[in-house]
């Protein structure tokens, strides 16, 4: 038996307790995961729109201003087709691993399963630090909006309305949150695509006062603010806005059809880079000047985007309120996105032994409220804000979770390497696989090795001149996952495991809904597409 195998939670009473009869004795079809105490409540559209626009949040359309001062128009292109096709090939590794994997606690279990359970507990932590970086993030930008329209309220007053707020949303169980993450998800994505359609209309000169001026910003302050050093600083922005497009499979166990909901939610992983991400790369550097002033290092507490400089300089002073409100929407679902991402990386680590034991408890909802507990606390680094301001804050947290997005990512290509190695160890083919990976083994090689130069390359800009301050911050985190690695290992005397000797069956389930009981009548006939998409709902 495996390492994972052994650090597997057992099951609480009370879970049994909340089973439905007839799910009992029937395969591994329980509503309430047997392994994590999860529930599995989650539905294809859910899993799908957290792909496409769960995660977006203010890191996207404020942190890319800091990211387009740095670097300018070009370079943020460049760092968001260069992540973008990172991203690409790390999210077709997970594919294949989490469709045949859907177990709890994603990538950090087949890191213990694939390679060695210390592996596995350092791509654990450092995957909840992004996650608490990116949290303590919203809270910032969240807070601030408020502040921005009344500060009769302080700061910390704010951040505590909204923390008691979450948490008691959190706590409602996972279909609550499913729900509420597939509406504010397709907000965001009506919202961006309405700005993209007026980025259009005012460089054509379709505002009233304003004369068309095209691309006059990749002219005049120019497509590059700072040569590659801005190009290398526009990466470790690029890599936070990006984190998040792999807890698809953080919540397949919490997903009632693995089998098909995760392959749909990895495809789409692909629109959302191109219309997303490269949409909102282009028409920010097409309507907002790189060296507007009011990009970074604003005095208050209310960040400033691309998009509220484009309203403004469009003619509607107002527009800040309209670009604030729409922030302020997406950091709702950004902070429920993180709570729900970061509880539920350190739920599954607590119930394998990587964490202390008593995070690993689930209600009989299948609420982990213990770990929820811990990971919304974690929110309180926001309140760096009070001393630094802002944008200070913003730039601090960015370094530190950059780097740790870079070493996951790499962790993820590495584990799907080493799990290809085992598939064909054991006399399987590539063809038995329910979702196969595009262009193995170039892609996941390519993963790999761009993870790990980026890891180094991203704090490139704080050695000329040198910076002691922002190189701390920019590679403290860096020296951390081999430390965790081979503190744990001597520790506890684990192993590489070779390829003949990793378990390829445990963790494997069908889905809750099979896909006959979606496409076809009870009498075997199929279903007309109309009731196809109403069953898949």
């Amino acid at each position: 038996m495996s390492l994972s195998q052994k650090g597997s939670a057992t099951i609480h009473d009370d879970h049994e307790a909340a089973m439905d009869p007839k799910d009992v004795g029937s395969g591994d079809f329980h509503a309430i995961d047997p392994h994590s105490g999860v529930k599995r409540g989650l539905k294809t559209r859910h899993l799908s729109m957290m792909a496409l626009a769960g995660i977006i949040g203010p890191g996207l359309l404020v942190g890319s201003g800091a990211a387009l001062n740095s670097g300018g128009p070009a370079s943020l292109l460049i760092g968001f087709g260069v992540i973008g096709l990172i991203a690409f090939s790390i999210m077709q590794s997970l594919g294949e691993l989490t469709t045949l994997y859907p177990s709890g606690g994603a990538f950090t279990d087949l890191g213990d399963r694939f390679i060695d359970k210390a592996f596995g507990v350092a791509v654990g932590w450092n995957y909840f630090i992004i996650w608490v970086c990116v949290l303590a993030n919203e809270y910032n930008v969240i807070s601030s909006v408020m502040v921005s329209w009344s500060d009769k309220i302080p700061l910390w007053g704010y951040f505590l309305i909204f923390w008691f707020a979450f948490l008691g949303f959190q706590l409602l169980g996972v279909e609550t949150f499913g729900e509420a993450e597939f509406w504010l998800a397709l907000l965001k994505l009506v919202g961006l695509v309405a700005y993209f359609i007026f980025s259009i209309v005012y460089v054509s000169g379709g505002v009233k006062g304003v004369d068309a001026f095209g691309f006059k910003y990749w002219h005049n302050p120019g497509p590059f603010a700072d040569g590659f050093r801005g190009v290398a600083s526009v990466f470790v922005f690029c890599s936070t806005f990006y984190a998040g497009v792999e807890s698809v499979a953080v919540a397949a166990t919490e997903t009632k059809n693995p089998g098909v909901a995760v392959p749909h939610s990895i495809r789409q992983v692909f629109i959302r880079i191109v219309v997303v991400y490269m949409g909102c790369a282009f028409f920010f550097g097409l309507t907002c000047p790189s060296n507007a002033p009011e990009l970074v290092g604003g005095a208050s507490h209310a960040l400033k985007s691309p998009m509220t400089i484009a309203l403004q300089n469009a003619g509607w002073a107002n527009g800040v309120h309209l670009i604030n409100a729409f922030i302020f929407v997406t950091c709702l679902s950004a902070v429920n996105s993180s709570i729900y991402i970061g509880s539920r990386t350190i739920l599954y680590m607590a119930q394998d032994g990587k964490a202390p034991r008593f995070l690993g408890w689930t209600d009989r909802r299948g609420v982990p409220v213990y770990a929820t507990l811990l990971t919304n606390a974690c929110g309180a680094l926001s309140m760096m804000n009070l001393s630094t301001g802002a944008s200070k804050a913003y730039g601090y947290i960015i370094n530190l979770s950059g780097v740790s997005t870079f070493l996951v990512w790499g962790a993820i290509s590495l584990i799907h390497i080493r799990f290809r190695a085992a598939w064909k160890a054991q006399g399987h083919s590539p063809e038995e696989l329910p979702y196969k990976s595009l262009w193995y083994p170039w892609n996941a090689y390519f993963g790999l090795l761009s993870n790990v130069f980026l890891a180094f390359v991203q704090g490139w800009s704080t050695l000329v001149p040198f910076d002691a301050g922002n190189f701390v911050d920019a590679y403290i985190l860096l020296p951390l996952f081999p430390v965790i690695y081979f503190v744990y290992k001597f520790t506890f005397k684990t192993r590489l495991w070779r390829p003949h000797e990793v378990d390829l069956q445990a963790g494997r389930r069908r889905d809750l809904d099979e896909a006959r009981d979606v496409e076809t009548r009870a009498d075997g006939t199929p279903l007309p597409w109309w009731r196809k998409i109403f069953s898949s709902l």
